[in-house]
C-alpha cells in the first residue's frame, strides 16, 4: 500500500479505480493557410461557439451546483467578450499568425498577467483563462471533448482539470478526484465543493496510477493505493457514518427549530436565484431571509427588465409555498461589477453601491421595487434595503416604493402587501439603530460586510485582522439587536456569521430573532438548537 498527504481536500471518502486524465493544453504549430479576413472570421466563429457552449455548461452547474457555483461560467463567457482579449487574437492574425496560433498567443498573455498578480483571487483566473483558450482552440481545430472518465465508475486523477472539463464528467461515475495544481480558491475547486465531489488537491499524478484501485480520504486529506483491508474496512465505516449522518440530520428537515426551553429560532436560505428556492426548501429552509437580486444582473450587457425580475422572485415564492421570502434590492457597485450598469469606473468598495445606487437610478430601482411588489400578491414578501446609513435613505425608498404601488394599481395590476426592511452593515447604521428602527419594519444584520467596515480590514486580504468573533462586531450585534427590540422589530442575522455553530447559543442569548444561512448549513445548526436550553443563566457575550 501506498499513502499520499495532500494539501488540502473536499469531504468524504471514495473507493474504486484510479483513471489518468490526459494533460490540458493543445498546440497548433502549423502556419494560417486562409486570408486574414478569413481567419478573423473563424476566430469569431469559434468564439461565439464557446460562449454558447458556456450556456448550455452555466444550465448544468445550475441544476448540479446552484447559483454561486453556476456564475463561474458566466465568468468565462464575460472573458471571451472582454475588448481587449478580441483584439489580443485580431492583432497576432493580423501579424500573419493562423486564428488557433492567436488564440493561444493571446490566452497565454492574459494567464501570466493574471498568474503575476498579488491577490490569491485573482491569481485564480489564470486557470479560468487557460480554460477558455482550450475550448476556442479545440473549436477552430475540430477536437471534441473527451470521456475523461470511461466507461466505469473511476477516481479521477489530474494535473490540472478545468470547471467546464468538471461539470461535463458524468457525475455517477466520478467517484472522486485527484489533482496537482488545482487551488482551493480555484472555480475548479468551488465547483467541485459544491457538486459535493469528494477530493484530495496537491497530489503528484503518476503515470503508473491508471487502473489501480484507490481509496480516497477527503475528511482526513489522504489517498491510498492499494490500500490493506483495513483501511478499505475503516473507509467504508466512515462512508457508511457519512450517509447514516446525511440520514440522521435529514430528519430534521420539516421540523421548527426549537430550543428544549421552547425558544423559536427560524432558520432561513441565503440564495441567488428563482431555481435556489426550491433546493432551500428541500433542504429545511423555513424561509428566504436574503434572496441576493444582484445576482439577476451580473455578468450581462443589458439589465433585468421588471418581466424577468418577476419571473425569478416568483419562482421562488412558490417554491416555499407560504414561508416568509426577504428580497435584498439591488446591491451592485464598488466592488461587484455589472457591466450593464456602465460602473466599471467606481472600483471602490465604498462607492456609489446599495440603497445609493438605487436612489440614484430610479431606472434600476422602479422596475425591481414593481416586480417585488408584484410577487408580494403571491405569498409573503418583504424588500430589504443594502447599505443603509441614514433615516432619510428609507423614507425616500418608501416613497418611491408607494409611487410603484400606485402606478400597478393604476394599470389593474395589485400589489401584495411588501414589508421595508434594512441591512444593518455599517457602522453607521449601528450608532443610528433607534432612529432607523422608526422607519423599518425589521432589521437584518449583514455582519460579513459589517465586520470589515468595523475593523478597517478588507475579508479578502486582511488575514487574520478580519475577525467576525472581535468583540467590537459582537457587541456592535447586541446594540443592533436591543435597539430593534425596544422599537418591536425583529432582528435577523444573514452573514456568514449566522452558520457559525460556536456563535449560536450567544446570538440566542442576545435575542437575535431568526438566522438566514446558506442552504446546507441548515439542518445541523437545526439539531443544534434543539438541543440547547436557555433556562441556564447565562450571559451573551
Amino acid at each position: 500500500m501506498e499513502a499520499i498527504r495532500g494539501t488540502w481536500s473536499i469531504g468524504g471518502i471514495a473507493l474504486g479505480p484510479i483513471r489518468i486524465c490526459p494533460r490540458m493544453g493543445r498546440t497548433d504549430t502549423a502556419g494560417p493557410t486562409l486570408s486574414t479576413e478569413e481567419e478573423l472570421n473563424r476566430f469569431e466563429a469559434a468564439r461565439r461557439g464557446a460562449i454558447d457552449q458556456l450556456e448550455d455548461l452555466y444550465g448544468r452547474a445550475l441544476d448540479q451546483a446552484g447559483m454561486e457555483a453556476a456564475a463561474i461560467f458566466r465568468i468565462h463567457q464575460m472573458l471571451l467578450e472582454d475588448p481587449d482579449y478580441q483584439e489580443a487574437v485580431h492583432t497576432s492574425i493580423r501579424r500573419g499568425e493562423g486564428a488557433c496560433q492567436a488564440v493561444q498567443r493571446a490566452g497565454a498573455r492574459f494567464t501570466a498577467l493574471f498568474s503575476a498578480m498579488e491577490d490569491e483571487y485573482m491569481q485564480a483566473r489564470a486557470d479560468d483563462m487557460r480554460d477558455i483558450t482550450r475550448r476556442v482552440a479545440d473549436l477552430l481545430i475540430g477536437v471534441r471533448e473527451e470521456d475523461l472518465l470511461g466507461g466505469e465508475p473511476s477516481i479521477l486523477a489530474a494535473e490540472e482539470l478545468s470547471p467546464s472539463q468538471l461539470i461535463g464528467l458524468d457525475r455517477d461515475k466520478l467517484l472522486g478526484l485527484v489533482t496537482r495544481d488545482v487551488g482551493a480558491s480555484s472555480h475548479t475547486a468551488i465547483l467541485a465543493r459544491a457538486m459535493g465531489v469528494p477530493a484530495v488537491m496537491g497530489v503528484e499524478i503518476q503515470e503508473d496510477w491508471q487502473g489501480r484501485t484507490a481509496m480516497l480520504d477527503g475528511d482526513r486529506g489522504w489517498l491510498y493505493l492499494d490500500p490493506t483491508e483495513q483501511i478499505v474496512e475503516e473507509g467504508e465505516q466512515m462512508a457508511r457514518k457519512g450517509g447514516e449522518e446525511r440520514l440522521r440530520l435529514n430528519q430534521w428537515r420539516d421540523r421548527d427549530t426549537v430550543t428544549l426551553d421552547g425558544r423559536e429560532m427560524p432558520l432561513l436560505a441565503n440564495i441567488g436565484s428563482g431555481a435556489e428556492g426550491e433546493l432551500a426548501r428541500q433542504k429545511g429552509a423555513q424561509g428566504v431571509g436574503l434572496f441576493r437580486s444582484e445576482f439577476l444582473f451580473l455578468d450581462r450587457d443589458t439589465c433585468p427588465d421588471e418581466e424577468e425580475q418577476f419571473a425569478a422572485y416568483s419562482q421562488v415564492v412558490r417554491a416555499m409555498a407560504g414561508r416568509p421570502v426577504v428580497i435584498r434590492t439591488l446591491d451592485v457597485g464598488g466592488d461587484k461589477q455589472a457591466p450593464c450598469l456602465g460602473l466599471e469606473g467606481d472600483s471602490s468598495p465604498l462607492g456609489c453601491r446599495g440603497i445609493r445606487l438605487s436612489l440614484a437610478r430610479p431606472d434600476l430601482f422602479r422596475p425591481q421595487l414593481r416586480a417585488i411588489l408584484r410577487s408580494g400578491a403571491l405569498g409573503p414578501v418583504s424588500l430589504m434595503l443594502p447599505m443603509v446609513t441614514a433615516p432619510w435613505e428609507v423614507r425616500r425608498a418608501r416613497e418611491i416604493l408607494e409611487e410603484c404601488r400606485s402606478e400597478l394599481q393604476s394599470q389593474g395590476r395589485e400589489p401584495g402587501e411588501v414589508r421595508v426592511g434594512i441591512m444593518v452593515e455599517t457602522p453607521a447604521a449601528v450608532v443610528l439603530a433607534d432612529e432607523l428602527a422608526l422607519e423599518a419594519d425589521f432589521f437584518s444584520l449583514g455582519t460579513n460586510d459589517l465586520t470589515q467596515y468595523t475593523l478597517a480590514a478588507d475579508r479578502c486580504r486582511a488575514g487574520g485582522a478580519y475577525d467576525p468573533r472581535h468583540p467590537a462586531v459582537l457587541r456592535m450585534i447586541r446594540h443592533t439587536v436591543e435597539a430593534g427590540h425596544r422599537h418591536g422589530l425583529r432582528v435577523s442575522i444573514c452573514g456568514d456569521l449566522g452558520a457559525d455553530p460556536d456563535l449560536t447559543e450567544t446570538f440566542l442569548r442576545m435575542g437575535v430573532d431568526s438566522l438566514s444561512i446558506s442552504p446546507e448549513f441548515i439542518l445541523p445548526l437545526r439539531e443544534l438548537i434543539s438541543g440547547l436550553d436557555l433556562s441556564e443563566d447565562r450571559p451573551a457575550e
